[in-house]
């Protein structure tokens, strides 16, 4: 007897606030399916308000991974979230049902879906950047890359020190440019790709508002108690949007609405590299954020191996 062929893996992805999420779970009314997440920063416990973690209701409703997985200051590599991601889809996939991976890190989800080669780790060149790190943040650290590798910089959050000092750790260790590291796409699943598209005025007006309902839902109070968790000194989870301005704020040193309007900020920087990310790739159907018809579309995947 053959066996039967397993769902192909459905990718959406998009900027942040342009609607993946609801779109995952519109999905899921039509097709037998689980979320499995690529945001990187959702998979820590105790981030729920910054990251837009799906609700208790969301996740009763459908079965999320890669949720809640680790404490707040665990520092975890792409190999590992990557790893645990796979397992996840693979389970999904084992029991008949399709896996919608859904996120806005280009490289998380690329590092999840394809065949990557990560260049090794020398814990000299490590720590020498590590130590740069802490003499002049990750802003100055920032601006560093791009004179070297405007491409890699453009890829990476502006204070995300962790990532900054593995992209600067590559460059060194290679010769190459960090980006050029990634190879040509090879897919580890039968994948479908769609991507959320909205113009930016739009997504400008989501982000703020979805940056004022998470002031109102008490983030400030949130990253409070995770700063009491050791949260301050998180080798990653830190470093997620939102989270560094207000610990900025609770340090004394900005005013509460300036560390709200910097997420913002922030924010709306990040979404646009990862429209520039994504929009690179020619595998992805793109649709408008508001089509109707969208989710029906990717329902209509699913029986196509």
């Amino acid at each position: 007897m053959s066996q039967a062929v397993q769902p192909a893996v459905i990718a959406i992805v998009g900027p942040t606030a342009s609607g993946k999420s609801a779109l995952a779970l519109r999905v899921t009314q039509a097709v037998d399916a689980e979320i499995v997440s690529t945001d990187s920063m959702q998979a820590y416990r105790g981030m729920n308000i910054g990251t837009a973690k799906p609700s208790e209701v969301d996740q009763r409703l459908v079965r999320h991974h890669m949720i809640d997985v680790w404490p707040v200051d665990l520092a975890v590599s792409v190999v590992e979230f990557r790893d645990m991601a796979r397992q996840a889809i693979d389970d999904v996939r084992g029991r008949g049902k399709t896996a919608l991976v859904v996120g806005g890190s280009g490289l998380y989800v690329r590092a999840v879906l394809e065949k990557l080669d990560f260049p090794g780790t020398d814990p000299d060149v490590r720590a020498r950047w590590e130590t740069r790190l802490s003499e002049v943040g990750a802003p100055a650290l920032h601006d560093e890359l791009h004179a070297i590798d405007p491409d890699a910089a453009q890829a990476i959050e502006r204070n995300n020190g962790r990532r900054l000092v593995r992209a600067l750790e590559v460059i060194e260790l290679t010769g190459e440019p960090f980006v050029a590291r990634l190879p040509p796409p090879e897919d580890v699943y039968p994948v479908h790709r769609f991507g959320v598209h909205i113009d930016r005025e739009r997504l400008d007006t989501r982000i703020e508002d979805r940056v004022d309902a998470m002031w109102k839902d008490g983030f400030v109070d949130e990253v409070r108690r995770l700063e009491g968790d050791g949260f301050r000194d998180a080798p990653t989870a830190a470093a997620a949007l939102g989270y560094g301005p207000v610990l900025v704020f609770l340090a004394g040193e900005c005013s509460e609405e300036q560390a709200r309007q910097r997420t913002i900020d922030d924010t709306r920087k990040f979404a646009r590299r990862q429209q520039r990310w994504f929009l690179r790739d020619e595998r992805i159907e793109w649709r408008d954020h508001d089509d109707a018809d969208f989710a029906d579309a990717i329902a209509g995947c699913v029986a196509r191996p």
